[in-house]
């Protein structure tokens, strides 16, 4: 039969802990696994701003049409004003310009397939550790992957491998940088590092790929866009993926775009026509609901006001559950040694927990994490910290 030399590929194992969590009769268990905000409730709400705008939508949309292979317009305009800037050279000099895609995933394949094809032979470099889909987008896409260090073996953000490595990568090659809010590991570069990235990215001549999934969950909208505004003003040429999954709350609408800045109006025009075309064979036109909604608020003052407010309210959450957490471990003696959770920025935290413990808190505890010991943060009970604690102590006694 045709299909008799198939095999099975092993689940994604986040999924698979989904599974497991959910199937769990513990009353007391944690979902520290899938990477989603939830409120206190441990819900993943839809926020106000959202939906006003869904209803507005609902009120006045007048066609289901197609939306082009840039997507809808006016997304493409706001979202380059929420991540550039309203006040961005590049926008008034129409040198930088988004194309609208499912999700800051399918931004990612964009790209991946846009240095493929466009840009033959350049490999692009990665953190380690990184988003795993990273790894397999890239690959997939046939853009060699490789490395340089980020997190060391102490659990420490290591700031001077890292820009060794990147001092020896191949002049012309793609370095894919987090913006904010790092995954998995929640350490982000200060301003004097990036900068020092931005010497060696100019010096090597790389072509930085900024992934900017988190806006406003690290230290507010116009502070976590710091990285992205500098490099795009300072460097020719920058790709931008942007997903609005998180500080919209629109994960299943997929909602995304990869933003270029190109060096010229001309050339953007030339590179906008083969995303077209790629995109054409990827998906042929992106979903149009949550560009809609994102459209609607960000053009309309007092839902934008809304909204950020919302985002804003997400950003302290994860914030006082960070510290919390740091000072629910302080009666059993952990509070030095979990100082870093404190420190590091958005949903992530890089536990620094092995396999070996994150597999007892699951079996012992009913506290589920990825192996590598990323916990999401805003996954946490705040009404529970002395409990989650507790368990953390016992792995590490």
């Amino acid at each position: 039969m045709h299909f008799d030399a198939i095999g099975r590929v092993p689940g994604d194992p986040i999924l698979g802990l989904m599974e497991a969590y959910a199937q769990d009769p513990n009353p007391r268990k944690f979902d520290l696994g899938v990477g989603v905000y939830k409120d206190a409730q441990g819900l993943t709400p839809i926020l106000e701003a959202v939906k006003l705008a869904e209803q507005r939508l609902v009120d006045r949309q007048a066609t289901k049409t197609y939306i082009g292979g840039h997507g809808d317009a006016a997304f493409g305009k706001v979202i380059n004003e929420l991540v550039l800037g309203a006040d961005s050279a590049l926008i008034a000099e129409q040198r930088a310009g988004a194309t609208q895609t499912p999700g800051g995933t399918g931004a990612l394949r964009l790209s991946a397939d846009f240095i493929a094809q466009c840009l033959p032979g350049r490999g692009v470099w990665l953190s380690s550790p990184t988003w795993p889909i990273h790894e397999t987008i890239f690959a997939t896409a046939g853009v060699k992957v490789s490395h340089y260090p980020y997190v060391g073996s102490d659990n420490r953000l290591d700031v001077e491998a890292m820009l060794e490595v990147l001092n020896q990568a191949p002049k012309g090659d793609v370095v894919l940088l987090h913006a904010c809010c790092h995954n998995p590991t929640g350490f982000d570069l200060s301003h004097d590092d990036w900068r020092r990235v931005l010497d060696v990215v100019r010096s090597r001549d790389l072509l930085p790929l900024i992934d900017f999934a988190y806006q406003g969950f690290g230290d507010g909208l116009e502070h976590d866009a710091w990285s992205t505004r500098l490099f795009a003003a300072e460097l020719p040429e920058v790709l931008i993926t942007s997903s609005c999954s998180k500080n919209f709350g629109l994960y299943r609408d997929r909602t995304g775009a990869l933003i270029v800045c190109a060096q010229t109006a001309d050339k953007l025009v030339d590179i906008r026509s083969q995303l077209a075309n790629i995109a054409r064979n990827l998906w042929s036109t992106p979903p149009d609901h949550g560009a809609a909604v994102v459209a609607t608020i960000l053009g309309d003052p007092e839902l934008k006001s809304r909204w950020a407010d919302e985002v804003e309210a997400m950003r302290l959450r994860i914030a006082q559950l960070r510290n919390g957490l740091v000072e629910a471990l302080e009666p059993h003696g952990l509070r030095e040694r979990f100082a870093h959770i404190g420190v590091q920025r958005g949903m992530f935290s890089y536990t620094g927990l092995s396999p070996e413990q994150v597999k007892q808190l699951r079996e012992h505890h009913s506290v589920y994490m990825v192996s590598s010991g990323r916990a999401n943060v805003a996954g946490i009970d705040a009404t529970r910290l002395d409990l989650l604690a507790e368990a953390i102590a016992d792995v590490c006694k």
